[in-house]
């Protein structure tokens, strides 16, 4: 296959079933994986559909590691009652804080 120029690449592909089509207008793609995501912004997405399997090959423009944290309803509830502040704050500190409820009640009621 060394030589072959596109036309006859895609002639192939096409004689052979297999169809590869590139997504417009993607900016980002976003895995999301236990305790942290993965965000590839302005990707090149091209899809290929080979047997009627679809196959998305993406190849990032950037790509930028997120921590996520999953805070607990019952945690955000209780820094909420300690600190006597609204879920929105209660929610905001305890993610600064990486979910230590004890240092988001003392940050918030030192405020």
């Amino acid at each position: 296959m060394m030589g072959m120029n596109p036309r006859q690449m895609k002639k192939l592909m096409r004689q052979l079933g297999i169809k590869m089509e590139e997504m417009e207008g993607v900016k980002e793609v976003v895995l999301k994986l236990e305790g942290k995501e993965i965000v590839l912004k302005n990707p090149v997405v091209t899809v290929m559909v080979v047997q009627g399997e679809k196959t998305y090959q993406i190849v990032p423009g950037s790509e930028e590691v997120r921590e996520v944290i999953e805070i607990p309803e019952e945690d955000i509830e209780l820094v909420m009652e300690q600190a006597g502040v609204d879920r929105e704050t209660a929610l905001k500190t305890l993610k600064e804080t990486k979910g230590d409820i004890a240092e988001a009640i003392l940050k918030l009621s030192g405020e």
